[in-house]
């Protein structure tokens, strides 16, 4: 009797969630129809899927104020800069920006990402390349350090960076370090962990604490020190991401920049630092915060923000832009390749027009759901003459495009839904024919490491993979 009562109210529930669904919430057919068809036809698990997935209706009571905050204080700090970009007066300083103008302004109008100039880029394939020279701008910190991190384990590693900021707050340096409560709590993380630093005179912040959500988390990760030198790019911090994780070596992608760049890195921590701790710098201190930056380079940047504060999907629309603008080649490596119709049909026309694209996943699953989805999405676009790879040499975390050896993209945004719509992603985009041909001569690196994809060989995967896909894929639109 009991439990006819409680699958009863289930399905009333159920009820509930699909008027919220068709009535409430602005999703797409396609998200919408799954969502209604987990619910009807299973109920106790479209139940309790939709408790940690869905519920995006929360999503605008949730945010909105923060985006409405965070237009204001960009507006204040960049006034001036805004209002040029405003009246198209911006001249281009480089033929690659000139070249991509259209999708600078793209990127500019719909997530004001302001173009920044004099700007160096130096770029990490190794998280021991990439950690040592985190340590070392640490270590060289004379005012303030910002971390901002989806996780942060407890484990050699994370302990190594809390020990090195706490040294640097007890030398009196302003020391802030944000994270993601569910990527931190699943890596071993927790407030105790930090202790250290706050002992010290830091401060910490955690982004959005209700760890039983699994949508609308902080996937970025980003330093700012002294708001001259910045990293960004695909590394957490803990020893997975230093190659002594069960998934063997770690390949993924970073950038550490110096230059105009790094204030907007700046403007992206101090944006979510308020919005956990209702804390912005005052006018009295910006300077400090926002110093007059040096000429350190020639490569143009803007810096791409995402997430459920944004009315589109700017990372994901930054990525189209870029494969539409592309004349010969688009280079792509993603752990998770789950995109929706729209870049599908990019990489389809593209590679149709003559294009050569290529995309690269890992061999080996770290959410074997996830990867079984990510083949089938590949398998969709081998006939259009895409071509595919798997990474042998251990995991590929890396997120990046490169178009043409000119232009790309390197960030925390995966080429999935969940980076494209719920998650709060950082990217810098980059219009530089010197950056682009490094990230092109890894991925051909990466090559000799890897097994292509053909059409005749993913024809001939097993009757058992063709179900886990065909399973997996059912679900890739919830969200």
């Amino acid at each position: 009797m009991a439990f006819e009562i409680v699958f009863a109210l289930i399905l009333v529930l159920n009820i509930v969630f699909a008027i919220t669904i068709v009535f409430f919430e602005r999703r797409n057919p396609t998200a919408a129809m799954a969502w209604l068809m987990i619910l009807f036809f299973l109920p106790p698990l479209g139940f309790a899927l939709y408790l940690i997935f869905g519920q995006n209706y929360t999503r605008e009571k949730m945010f909105v104020v923060k985006g409405e905050e965070d237009r204001r204080f960009l507006q204040e700090v960049f006034l001036a800069q805004y209002r040029e970009f405003a009246d198209s007066r911006y001249r281009f300083s480089t033929p690659e920006a000139k070249e991509f103008r259209e999708t600078i302004f793209l990127l500019l109008k719909n997530n004001r990402a302001f173009l920044t100039e004099k700007n160096r880029i130096d770029l990490y394939t190794r998280g021991e390349d990439k950690f040592g020279a985190l340590f070392a701008a640490i270590r060289e910190a004379r005012h303030h350090i910002h971390l901002e991190y989806f996780i942060i384990n407890n484990d050699e590693l994370g302990r190594a960076v809390v020990h090195a900021l706490a040294e640097k707050a007890r030398e009196g340096v302003e020391v802030r370090l944000l994270f993601d409560a569910m990527g931190t709590r699943a890596g071993g993380g927790s407030r105790k962990a930090f202790s250290a630093l706050t002992d010290a005179g830091g401060e910490i912040g955690v982004f959005f604490p209700s760890i039983y959500r699994v949508n609308y988390r902080n996937h970025r990760k980003i330093a700012v020190i002294d708001g001259t030198t910045g990293f960004i790019g695909g590394f957490n911090i803990g020893d997975d991401y230093l190659g002594k994780g069960p998934l063997g070596h770690w390949r993924d992608t970073a950038f550490r920049i110096t230059g105009q760049a790094v204030l907007m890195l700046q403007l992206r921590f101090f944006l979510d630092w308020h919005y956990v701790t209702d804390k912005y710098p005052g006018q009295e201190s910006r300077s400090r915060y926002f110093p007059a930056s040096g000429d350190h380079g020639t490569t143009p940047v803007q810096i791409v923000s995402g997430g459920p504060d944004t009315r589109w999907s700017p990372v994901k629309e930054g990525y189209i832009k870029l494969i539409n603008s592309a004349r010969e080649s688009v280079y792509i490596q993603t752990p998770y390749f789950v995109p929706d119709d729209s870049v599908t049909d990019a990489l389809r026309l593209a590679a149709l027009s003559g294009v050569d694209v290529r995309v690269m996943i890992p061999c080996k699953p770290d959410h074997p759901f996830v990867y079984w989805v990510s083949l089938s999405f590949i398998g969709d676009l081998l006939d259009a003459g895409v071509r595919a790879y798997t990474y042998d040499n251990g995991f590929l975390h890396a997120k990046t495009i490169v178009v043409d050896g000119k232009a790309g993209s390197v960030g925390s945004a995966n080429w999935d839904i969940r980076s494209f719509r719920l998650n709060f992603e950082a990217n810098a985009f980059f219009y530089d024919r010197t950056v682009g041909a490094r990230l092109m001569r890894a991925f051909e690196e990466d090559l000799a490491v890897s097994t292509e994809i053909t059409l005749e060989r993913y024809q001939a995967r097993s009757r058992w993979v063709r179900m886990k896909e065909s399973v997996s894929r059912l679900f890739a639109p919830l969200g």
